[in-house]
């Protein structure tokens, strides 16, 4: 029970945090159509911000469920990489049915916390840490609805704005740490302004302009400016890799010929 009620602890910033977030969601989706209830079922079966936004545009666009599904498993492909590293973390009675309920509830937020916790992850920790976050997303969500028939039309376009708001806060400190971010930015920036205003890119649905803006980002981004660790760029690393794999490959062939010539030498002085 206690660390049940540590997760909680720990948890609540994030909850509060995801209600402010959810709230605008739920005023964007109303706004672009989605009936209250709509807009509480996709928060309790998706918990992820910048996937919903992306999939509300694509839907408001009445993009193809393609589209739909290609920009959610570009948008949230980080997840199962996160969830792939937190599974080393928790301890052996995280049975796979709890491992599934991980993989739904992390968030990049949840990934954090629970990564710098010393130690193993538990089952119970995990669930604590996710139970606010995970309320304050949905709860969020139907305040945004459901206020958002009842507010005035200029309070809901004021705080329709707030999103941009959560995007600027994701964006700069990363873009401080390392100005090659910033430069990804500025080109998919650019690219989407030139699918929107360039003539001959007018037809590509907008569901597929946010395919392509960020795939070719990322693309230019990890081919130019890679990540560099305390080992090197990921570049590096990897080169390193392949040639100990192919010296591991060739040391028992070398070995081998070299007992066959010892093996024959010792023939001749006999």
């Amino acid at each position: 029970m206690k660390q049940v009620i540590q997760g909680i602890k720990d948890g609540s910033a994030i909850g509060i945090g995801y209600f402010s977030v959810s709230f605008t969601f739920g005023l964007a989706a109303v706004s672009s159509g989605l009936r209250w209830w709509e807009a509480l079922l996709t928060s309790m079966m998706n918990l992820t911000s910048a996937g919903q936004f992306a999939g509300l545009t694509v839907m408001t666009a009445e993009g193809t469920y393609i589209e739909m599904a290609v920009s959610q498993f570009i948008i949230n492909l980080r997840y199962a990489l996160m969830s792939i590293s937190l599974s080393q973390k928790v301890d052996r009675r995280f049975g796979a049915g709890k491992k599934m309920i991980l993989g739904f509830a992390n968030t990049d937020e949840i990934f954090a916390v629970a990564m710098s916790r010393r130690g193993e992850v538990s089952s119970r920790y995990f669930l604590g840490l996710a139970a606010l976050p995970y309320l304050g997303w949905t709860l969020g969500t139907l305040a945004g609805a459901v206020l958002g028939n009842i507010l005035p039309q200029s309070v809901s376009d004021a705080l329709g704005l707030a999103i941009y708001g959560m995007f600027i806060a994701i964006v700069v400190p990363e873009m401080k740490k390392d100005r090659n971010i910033m430069k990804m930015v500025i080109l998919a920036v650019l690219l989407s302004c030139c699918i929107y205003y360039i003539p001959v890119f007018r037809h590509i649905s907008q569901g597929f302009a946010i395919i392509i803006c960020a795939v070719a980002a990322s693309a230019v981004g990890a081919v130019c400016f890679p990540i560099e660790t305390e080992d090197g760029t990921e570049r590096e690393i990897l080169e390193r890799e392949i040639k100990t794999a192919a010296l591991q490959e060739t040391e028992p062939k070398t070995a081998g010929l070299q007992g066959t010539e010892a093996g024959s030498m010792q023939e001749g002085k006999q």
